[in-house]
């Protein structure tokens, strides 16, 4: 358990503050204690304050589109002492959870988006990952043993302009189409945020395995730091850190349950933050309860109906994993990149369309990953 005295002693030890919370609940043996961990579907913490968003920009139509529920009903959350953080407890609506997630496992893998295999893999082998994975999940799925899927050894994906992890910069000349359903998901967020004109360029998305992490981190490599990071989560729970602007600030600990929406803008868009540890499910509940109901979808809405074949695999993923997009936009109005050619696509025509795994970069900028 973290007391009051071990809270006091990593204040103590200045830049080690973040890392010494980051290990506490990294650690497997003892368990972590997650006692002071803020739980926003049952907030009850003198940090948190309700949060007021704009449902003005946005029809109820249009949300729901998104499988989102009316932004009247969104349960939102402010932190003191984190001015332009905003939490948003799973306003999806009963079953579009499962859309996403079977975009993020089948879809957005695909080429021409670059995932971390194509690091030591050639384009060939890392074609149709989804594919490639299925047969075999599905035995897995009946008891049997077998290697592990490409599927299962996924770890990132990055979608429109593609981060360079070697470079820590973003270029027009690696660039792919930003999914256009991922794009109106982001948009619609981001204007009850208070951002109606964000304009989503990037994406990476983590794909966490029970003894995954996230290392301590800020996500600056964007040129344009006056547009939010947004973030989604599916499947299970983690552990979310966020500090401050320095290492030496001990950092707030956070449920990340499926479903949950975090967006940090203004004084919070460039500060530290972490995912040391997945949760373990509950015995006997291995799936959220948000992920056992079936979308009802529309002909003209964007989220489509899950095939229960489909259904099958993802869930099994889901059991012990977890997968975190973030969406930046990368550009603010006007913007281009230093030295760049006019050749490369404009804002408006892009609007419409970790390094290897176990990666571990210490630099500000860079994803750290401790697997």
């Amino acid at each position: 358990m973290m007391t009051t005295k071990m809270a006091a002693s990593i204040m103590e030890h200045g830049e080690d503050a973040f890392r010494k919370m980051f290990k506490f609940y990294k650690r497997r043996n003892p368990p972590p204690d997650f006692s002071e961990v803020i739980n926003f579907s049952k907030p009850c913490n003198d940090k948190v304050f309700n949060c007021e968003l704009n449902s003005t920009p946005i029809s109820e139509e249009d949300v729901s589109k998104a499988g989102l529920r009316p932004v009247t009903d969104w349960k939102a959350f402010g932190l003191h002492g984190y001015p332009g953080f905003i939490f948003i407890s799973n306003p999806f609506l009963p079953g579009s959870q499962q859309y996403w997630v079977k975009q993020c496992l089948k879809i957005y893998p695909q080429k021409p988006n670059v995932c971390n295999l194509d690091m030591h893999m050639s384009s060939v082998e890392t074609e149709n990952i989804w594919e490639r994975s299925i047969d075999v999940i599905r035995r897995k799925g009946c008891g049997k043993r077998e290697a592990k899927t490409l599927l299962e050894k996924l770890r990132w994906v990055t979608l429109g302009y593609h981060y360079d992890w070697n470079s820590k910069t973003y270029s027009p000349d690696h660039y792919t189409p930003f999914p256009k359903e991922l794009h109106s998901l982001s948009h619609r967020v981001a204007a009850a945020c208070g951002f109606p004109g964000f304009n989503a360029e990037a994406g990476i998305l983590n794909y966490y395995r029970s003894d995954s992490s996230l290392g301590i981190h800020v996500d600056e490599s964007e040129l344009d730091h006056t547009r939010p990071l947004l973030s989604f989560s599916f499947g299970q729970t983690s552990v979310f850190l966020l500090g401050g602007t320095k290492r030496e600030e001990r950092p707030t600990a956070m449920f990340m349950h499926s479903g949950d929406i975090m967006v940090m803008s203004g004084p919070s868009r460039l500060l530290y933050h972490a995912v040391p540890c997945i949760v373990p499910a509950p015995a006997g509940n291995v799936l959220p309860p948000c992920m056992g109901q079936r979308p009802e979808a529309q002909d003209d809405d964007i989220i489509q109906s899950v095939s229960e074949e489909d259904w099958e695999v993802c869930s099994w993923y889901l059991q012990t994993s977890r997968v975190n997009v973030t969406v930046r936009q990368v550009l603010g109005s006007g913007q281009d990149f230093p030295g760049a050619q006019a050749s490369h696509l404009s804002s408006c025509e892009k609007s419409e369309e970790e390094t290897p795994k176990n990666m571990k970069r210490k630099s500000k900028s860079g994803y750290e990953r401790d697997t």
